[in-house]
C-alpha cells in the first residue's frame, strides 16, 4: 500500500533560482513535476564561464538542463531569466506563465544571493554588498508573494508559497549579518503573509535548511564542513537537496492543508524547538 501526496496534478509551479546542478531549487522543481506538477524554472542568466568544473565538465546548461529533467517526467516546463528583485521583472514573469501555462498554482521562492563579499565582519560590510543580498534574499520573496497573491485573489484561486529560509535566520553568526539578516526576515515575512493571506484561501510557508550538499558548500574544505557536521549535526550528516525538496512538495501538498504561517528546521537535528 502506498500513501501519495495528493492535490498537485496538472498544477501550474514557479521555483525561482533553480538552475544550479547541486541546488535545493533544482531538487524541488524535479520533485513538484514527480508529483504532476508543470514546472517554471527561472534563473540569472548565467554565463558557462561561471559555472563550477562538475558543471562544466558534465556540460551543464543551467535552467534548460532542469527544464529536460521535467519534460523526461512527461511535464511541461518553462525556463526563463527573470530578476526577483525586479518588480517589473516579476510581473513580467508572471504574465508570461500565465500566458503560456495558465494560472499559478504554487511558488518555491528559493533565489538567493550567492556567498560572496558580505560573508565578512559586520564593520568591513559593504552597503551595496549588504543591500544585494537583502534585494534578492527578502525584497524578491516579498515581490514574488504579492504578485502572486494579488493574481490568485483576483482569480478567487487558491494556493500555497513555500519560503526556503535557512536556519542561519535564526540562529545568526559572524560574518553572515547581511544572509543571517535577510533569512530572519523571509521568516517574519512567511508568519505575516500567513496571517493575512488565509482566509484568502493562500497558505504560506518557510523552510529552513540547515548544511545542505550544495555548491554553496564549495567555499569550505571537506575536512572543514566534515568537522562542523560532526560537532553540530545530531544525525551526523549534511543533507542531501532532495530532502529538503520533500518537505517543500508536502507543503504544497492536500495533505498539509492545515499547515500555513510554519518555519520548518530541515538540518539534521542542528536547531531544535524554534
Amino acid at each position: 500500500m502506498t500513501y501519495p501526496l495528493t492535490g498537485l496534478t496538472d498544477k501550474v509551479a514557479i521555483v525561482t533560482g533553480a538552475g544550479r546542478m547541486r541546488s535545493i531549487g533544482r531538487a524541488v522543481a524535479v520533485e513538484l513535476a514527480r508529483a504532476g506538477c508543470d514546472v517554471v524554472i527561472t534563473g540569472t542568466g548565467r554565463s558557462p564561464e561561471q559555472f563550477p568544473d562538475d558543471e562544466k565538465a558534465a556540460g551543464w546548461r543551467d535552467i534548460e538542463s532542469v527544464a529536460e529533467e521535467i519534460r523526461a517526467l512527461g511535464r511541461r516546463a518553462l525556463p526563463m531569466v527573470a530578476d526577483v528583485a525586479s518588480e517589473d521583472g516579476v510581473e513580467q514573469l508572471f504574465d508570461a506563465v500565465e500566458s503560456e501555462l495558465g494560472p499559478v498554482d504554487v511558488v518555491v521562492n528559493n533565489a538567493a544571493a550567492s556567498r560572496g563579499n558580505d560573508r565578512v565582519h559586520v564593520l568591513d560590510l559593504d552597503v551595496a554588498e549588504f543591500d544585494k543580498v537583502i534585494a534578492i534574499n527578502l525584497r524578491g520573496t516579498f515581490l514574488m508573494t504579492r504578485s502572486f497573491a494579488r493574481r490568485t485573489v483576483a482569480r478567487d484561486g487558491s494556493g500555497s508559497i513555500v519560503n526556503i529560509s535557512s536556519i542561519g535566520g535564526k540562529l545568526g553568526g559572524p560574518g553572515t549579518a547581511a544572509y543571517s539578516a535577510s533569512k530572519a526576515g523571509v521568516q517574519s515575512l512567511t508568519s505575516s503573509t500567513a496571517k493575512e493571506l488565509g482566509r484568502r484561501g493562500i497558505r504560506v510557508n518557510a523552510l529552513c535548511p540547515g548544511v545542505t550538499a550544495t555548491s554553496r558548500l564549495d567555499d569550505w574544505s571537506q575536512d572543514a564542513w566534515d568537522a562542523y557536521v560532526d560537532a553540530n549535526l545530531p544525525l551526523g550528516r549534511a543533507g542531501e537537496p532532495v530532502e529538503v525538496a520533500h518537505a517543500a512538495v508536502f507543503l504544497a501538498s492536500d495533505q498539509a492543508a492545515w499547515v500555513t504561517g510554519q518555519c520548518w528546521n530541515v538540518d539534521g537535528g542542528q536547531l531544535t524547538i524554534r
